[in-house]
């Protein structure tokens, strides 16, 4: 006699992934923290990993946009944490990057407008953090730093 497959719900895992180092990485934009392994290291494994496994897990129950979102994200943290350990980055070019992640999440904010209201806050106020930062990298200003920063903790 065959077992149902249980289904995992791998979503509160992936949003935790996202928001606790999205959190610890603006903490860091609002110059209450150092950049350093701790970040890089919860962007690797929580940031990156588990979001990435809870994609996985989503897409084996249909759900594209959850797979969609939390895979995109976790290779998000991964090449950003590549970046920042390689280093040489000019702020232009971070500035691309950033922009391309703002427009990316603008696509899934508009994908969200069926879905609850929080999950829409999410990718409103990600989006705005990514365009944000990408302003801060194009202008060298600190304190549009300061201000992703703190949208960027509360969008976590």
């Amino acid at each position: 006699m065959m077992m149902p497959e249980e289904r995992v719900n791998a979503a509160p895992l992936g949003l935790m992934g996202f928001g606790m180092t999205t959190v610890l990485l603006n903490l860091h934009n609002l110059g209450l923290i150092d950049l350093n392994w701790m970040i890089l290291g919860m962007g690797v494994f929580y940031g990156g990993l588990a979001q990435i496994l809870a994609g996985i897990l989503e897409s084996r129950k249909g759900n594209t946009f959850a797979t969609v979102a939390f895979c995109s994200y976790g290779f998000f943290w991964l090449s950003f944490v590549a970046m920042v350990v390689h280093g040489g980055v000019g702020s232009r070019s971070l500035a691309a990057y950033l922009i391309m992640w703002g427009i990316f999440t603008s696509v899934m904010f508009v994908g969200s407008l069926r879905m609850g209201r929080a999950l829409q806050g999410v990718f409103l106020t990600l989006a705005i953090l990514f365009f944000l930062l990408a302003a801060a990298q194009l202008s060298g200003s600190e304190l549009l730093t300061r201000v992703a920063g703190a949208e960027g903790v509360l969008c976590g």
